[in-house]
């Protein structure tokens, strides 16, 4: 069953290019070199400078699988600790995990 994580933060104002730039990274980096999918979401309405990961694994133990091999990547950890540390305003991260549903839910009737 596929998880979906989805990753809100706010960008430094002054850091905006840089951030873009290294946002575009990650997610290059990350959809060649490890077994999920990444996207990067920008604002079309709401806050202009919250913006959005959302990476698709294949199940919970795929994204913790993927998750140890992104963190014992230094390459990797060089790139996201840049992003984080430099571009994102404290405290403005929020992350949700989410599963599909897969099984066909019968009505009333078919029981």
């Amino acid at each position: 069953m596929a998880v979906y994580v989805y990753q809100t933060f706010e960008i430094k104002q002054e850091k905006f290019k840089e951030a873009i730039e290294n946002l575009q990274e990650m997610k290059q980096y990350r959809n060649e070199n490890y077994d999920h999918t990444v996207e990067v979401l920008i604002p079309i309405s709401g806050h202009d400078y919250t913006y959005a990961i959302h990476a698709t694994y294949d199940g919970l133990a795929e994204m913790e699988v993927q998750n140890k091999k992104m963190y014992d990547d230094d390459e990797y950890l060089k790139l996201v600790g840049n992003f984080f540390l430099d571009h994102v305003v404290q405290g403005t991260m929020y992350t949700q995990i989410y599963r599909g549903i897969n099984k066909k839910i019968s009505k009333k009737e078919e029981k």
